[in-house]
């Protein structure tokens, strides 16, 4: 068995000044969900083991100002209990309540499964939408990254070997916006999504002023799909224009065939589930509610 140091710093800086040292062969860890399984079957070997769970920076929930800011080892449970984001981002409860079962969102963070970068990840496309920002602490200073551009293959962020991500930043949503997200899987429960698709619309007086749109598991990265906008901002909320956005989300896609499904399967799923999702997301930017399941 690999021998792997571990530490457990109190705060951002100790974390920060840890991960310097060690350079490559340390990992940081928040909730561990994905680490420790990576660990056990050798995906990850890192030498230096840094658990950040219990740096108090890095689970505060800031909810001030409309917005909100989520420190990345904020636990699941913690999100989806939280009223005023279930009131405001009723989006992040649907991918919050889903990563896992309870006893993993017990754990588990919406920044773990950020850094863990895998391209059918949950929180991902739901944060794309929301037009969150990462925030990060590195060795030269803070810097805040767009959440498309954070994830830069599979299993890979943009993240230095000093860097740590402390929070996730979420903007208030203007008036008359809604969000939602929704991945298709073979199970009820605990899987991996065929396709995923978080979308977030703001409307003005029956017309599409903003649409944003980002996709799971069809791409090497979560998939922002900023044709759609393009399309849509200015026109009328129509179920023609809908479809546009769901033929447009089948022609961005660029899946590949496993045992989950074939890339025909997945680009269909994409034009069917935008649909579905850009309806949802609507609805509540009308102030209605959708089913969460």
């Amino acid at each position: 068995m690999k021998w792997i140091d571990y530490a457990r710093p109190q705060t951002v800086a100790e974390a920060v000044q840890l991960l310097t040292e060690r350079g490559d062969g340390a990992r940081a860890m928040a909730g561990g969900t994905d680490l420790i399984v990576q660990l056990r079957v050798g995906r990850r070997q890192p030498d230096h083991v840094v658990d950040v769970k219990h740096i108090p920076d890095l689970n505060e929930v800031n909810t001030s100002g409309g917005g909100v800011t989520l420190g990345a080892a904020v636990p699941c449970h913690i999100i989806y209990n939280n009223d005023a984001i279930k009131d405001a981002f009723p989006a992040l409860v649907d991918s919050a309540s889903i990563i896992g079962g309870t006893q993993i969102q017990g754990r588990a963070s919406i920044g773990g499964n950020l850094c863990n970068a895998a391209p059918s990840a949950d929180a991902i496309p739901t944060l794309i939408a929301l037009g969150a920002t990462a925030n990060v602490s590195g060795s030269t200073g803070e810097r805040s990254v767009a959440i498309e551009d954070f994830c830069t293959g599979p299993g890979q962020n943009v993240l230095g070997a000093d860097e740590l991500l402390t929070s996730i930043s979420i903007p208030a949503q203007g008036a008359n916006s809604g969000a939602r997200y929704q991945r298709f899987i073979p199970r009820n429960e605990m899987d991996i999504a065929v396709v995923g698709v978080g979308a977030s619309v703001t409307l003005n007086n029956g017309s599409f002023e903003s649409v944003r749109v980002s996709l799971a598991s069809v791409a090497p990265t979560p998939l922002f799909v900023t044709e759609i906008n393009d399309e849509l901002a200015g026109k009328d909320v129509t179920d023609e224009n809908i479809a546009k956005a769901g033929e447009i989300a089948k022609d961005a896609a660029k899946p590949i065939s496993d045992m989950r499904g074939t890339a025909d399967y997945r680009r269909h799923l994409c034009d069917v589930m935008t649909r579905r999702v850009l309806s949802d997301a609507i609805t509540r930017a009308r102030g209605g509610n959708v089913d969460a399941h």
